[in-house]
């Protein structure tokens, strides 16, 4: 069957709504969730802040996807995926139960990051999990529509979930009892999801037999990473793809937690403008719709002009953002600057997702997304530790601002001016535009699953 790229014909089906009904309640809870985790790590007045803790809350969220990410589909080729969705969230539910007693206990430092650790480790193999199920509730030539629906409807279900933390916060009141209680709502939905899950039979997800006789060893996927790396240092273009998004990931860390700091320790409230939770809310919003918009409008605009050019475009922007709005440290320039810089994250994701996916052997495809997945948490948290270092406690420097303006800038014009190599240009070639909004994690399964056949895009940006 064709995909016409309309979503409304797959949700007739029942065991796709069902899936997609296990995403949006586990993500729904992992908002609520990461959201209590920032509340209590960041805003709580009983704690205090320093960027130390920040570093270590990202790493907690997102080396998990790092570390386990390219062996969570090793373990998902034998394991049933129904029995993992069902497991895992009801899982999921009981340690959200015991992170809430800690918050509400007062527990912190070492004992407190490795339980949340575990929660977020496991959501790993559940995300994963979602995404090897997709392809068993809806018809192949429909995967790539199911694959956006999914994945963007569930990044925006955990910004709402971010959302609604905040209310639940309102509505108990502050300190550790109130975020504990945040935790509990989400341990709520975790249950929800499990429950959903458990509709389905055992066998219904798969893997197939045919999947469980060819599955991978852990064996296979370090030296599968292995060659993935040799393949992309191959390819020139595919090697400035990973530069460009590895410099705009440190970049984008870097600025996120010294955003978290701003507001802090260092902003106060201006009207609307608000500081604290509230305020992080309030950005996690502006992001959220940068985002969406960027997901509209990149794949016209790079179809345009190319997915070299447009992704150097949003970078040389994202220069202007930074120094325009960011330096007079303004709580009123950082919501619209939020906005944008979530624009262009998303606009470069997008491209450099699909340009690494045109240009890379479809026999090497899986290897080189690990890879990528790996590169791209791992500089976020690399960040982080930088700027626990050597940053101020309150994250206004303005040396870091021009910095990483500069460099954006930089960065997007040498993109622009490279172009693309000709190792790689001739022919048609197997493509997938992975729009997500969701954990980087997602797109090793989306560039495996969901692909279509595109002409190349023109020589040059």
């Amino acid at each position: 069957m064709k995909d016409d790229g309309f979503a409304v014909p797959l949700l007739a089906r029942p065991d796709l709504r069902r899936l997609l009904s296990v995403r949006m309640f586990g993500q729904l809870a992992d908002g609520i969730f990461q959201a209590s985790l920032a509340g209590t790590i960041l805003f709580n007045p009983e704690r205090q802040a320093h960027a130390a803790d920040i570093a270590t809350g990202f790493a907690i969220l997102l080396l998990p996807y790092s570390v386990l990410g390219p062996f969570a589909g090793v373990l998902l080729d034998r394991w049933s995926r129904q029995r993992v969705l069902f497991g895992a969230n009801l899982i999921r539910a009981l340690l959200v139960c015991a992170v809430a007693a800690e918050i509400a206990a007062g527990v912190h430092g070492q004992p407190f990051y490795l339980s949340a650790l575990v929660v977020i480790s496991v959501n790993r193999f559940v995300l994963s999990a979602l995404s090897a199920a997709l392809p068993h509730v809806v018809e192949p030539g429909r995967l790539i529509t199911a694959n956006a629906l999914s994945t963007t409807a569930g990044g925006v279900v955990s910004a709402v979930g971010g959302g609604a933390a905040i209310g639940i916060r309102l509505v108990v009141g502050g300190g550790e009892v109130g975020y504990a209680l945040v935790a509990l709502g989400a341990a709520v939905a975790y249950a929800v999801a499990g429950v959903r899950a458990g509709g389905f039979t055992q066998v219904q997800l798969g893997p197939d037999e045919d999947t469980r006789n060819h599955a991978e060893s852990v064996r296979n996927v370090l030296t599968g990473l292995r060659d993935g790396g040799r393949h992309v240092r191959s390819h020139p273009s595919v090697v400035r793809a990973f530069a460009v998004i590895s410099v705009h990931r440190f970049g984008y860390g870097i600025t996120a937690i010294c955003t978290l700091l701003l507001y802090r320790n260092y902003f106060s409230d201006a009207g609307f403008f608000r500081t604290g939770l509230a305020g992080l809310g309030q950005i996690v919003a502006a992001i959220a719709v940068g985002g969406g918009l960027a997901a509209v409008i990149t794949p016209i605009a790079a179809r345009r002009i190319g997915y070299v050019a447009w992704p150097a475009a949003l970078l040389i922007g994202a220069g202007v953002v930074e120094l325009v709005l960011g330096l007079p440290f303004r709580i009123q320039t950082f919501l619209p600057a939020a906005a944008m810089l979530g624009f262009v994250a998303q606009g470069v994701k997008i491209c450099v997702d699909t340009h690494i996916a045109q240009r890379v052997a479809d026999d090497y495809r899986g290897r080189v997304f690990s890879l990528y997945d790996t590169l791209f948490n791992v500089l976020f948290v690399g960040a982080g530790v930088l700027t626990a270092l050597v940053l101020p406690e309150n994250g206004r420097s303005a040396t870091s601002v021009v910095v990483i303006g500069v460099g954006y800038a930089v960065t997007g014009l040498v993109y622009l001016f490279a172009g693309t190599a000709p190792d790689d240009t001739a022919g048609t070639m197997t493509a997938v535009v992975i729009a997500d909004c969701a954990p980087a994690g997602d797109a090793l399964t989306a560039a495996r699953s969901a692909t279509a056949v595109v002409p190349p895009p023109p020589a040059r940006g």
